[in-house]
């Protein structure tokens, strides 16, 4: 807790420390991280947010408030008129203000949901070396039921579980390829060099970063990646992620979830299809289908 004073501090370097003029409140409540655990060996961990102060009684979203209206401190605004301004600016995509607020993450994931992850460019990323430091023996494998099936409609995807046997035989795939870490290790005693010998290892080892991003850029992420179309196990970390910024921008997180995660986009031929109860205008079976299902949502 800072106390309110209107001193202003005058150093040596000609540095005003304006101290603030209502108390403050550390938003992680003092800790040195908020952790969720994920699948065996991973996880996702909050370390630091920016701000890491705001005024007793409200969140980081009162940073995106003040960057919106271009001023310091709370001005003539009321908090219940803070919620209603980050709610338009999620409405109508005015995403500026929201890069005010950044948050940093500690992340242990497998190297190929690090792969998929690494895709959005708008973060700083700075991620473990293999080549410095021996890859340590975590490996994931999902349990039987978790073993998908290659999905008929998405090339890139799984859906429902496949049979008992083939995942059976899948895992015991998993478990000859970890077998190679010991011989990784051996090798690397020998004199085998880290750099080259982690060749051997498998995209199911895991690897860490740091991952720091503004809370628009963040958002973007979720709404790929909390999406029932991405890839289960980074679906599992996004969300993760999500429940970690919640209470920090809850604003802005129930306007996502509003404007966004449970919203619906139309297009052009899709509009015109409802407005004249004529089939879309489209041959694309893909499209077709992707209609259908927005019709079915909103019952018509």
């Amino acid at each position: 807790m800072v106390v309110p004073t209107n001193s202003v501090a005058q150093t040596g370097s000609n540095i005003r420390r304006v101290q603030p003029e209502t108390p403050m409140r550390d938003l992680m409540d003092g800790c040195s991280r908020w952790e969720i655990p994920v699948h065996q060996h991973g996880f996702i961990a909050l370390v630091d947010v920016m701000p890491r102060l705001a005024p007793v009684g409200q969140t980081a979203d009162a940073a995106i408030v003040q960057a919106a209206r271009v001023s310091y401190g709370d001005g003539t605004k009321q908090v219940s008129e803070d919620r209603t301004l980050v709610r338009y600016l999620l409405r109508h995509r005015h995403t500026t203000p929201l890069e005010m607020v950044e948050f940093k993450f500690h992340v242990a994931m497998p190297m190929f949901v690090a792969r998929q992850w690494i895709r959005h460019r708008t973060a700083n990323v700075n991620e473990y070396s293999a080549r410095y430091s021996i890859v340590p023996d975590r490996f994931y494998r999902p349990s039987l039921e978790n073993v998908r099936k290659q999905s008929s409609v998405n090339r890139q995807g799984g859906d429902e579980p496949i049979d008992a046997g083939t995942a059976e035989s899948f895992l015991g795939l998993l478990e000859r390829a970890e077998a190679n870490y010991q011989e990784y290790l051996q090798l690397t005693e020998k004199g085998v060099a880290r750099e080259l010998a982690r060749a051997a290892l498998p995209v199911s080892v895991y690897t860490e970063w740091y991952w720091k991003c503004d809370l628009h850029n963040t958002l973007r992420f979720l709404s790929l990646r909390m999406d029932s179309h991405a890839q289960q196990e980074i679906q599992d970390y996004a969300r993760g992620m999500f429940d970690l910024i919640k209470p920090l921008v809850p604003n802005s997180c129930e306007a996502f979830q509003d404007y966004e995660m449970e919203a619906m986009h139309l297009t052009r031929l899709e509009i015109e299809s409802i407005k004249n109860g004529a089939p879309i205008n489209t041959t694309n079976k893909r499209e077709q289908a992707e209609f259908e299902a927005k019709k079915k949502r909103l019952g018509l």
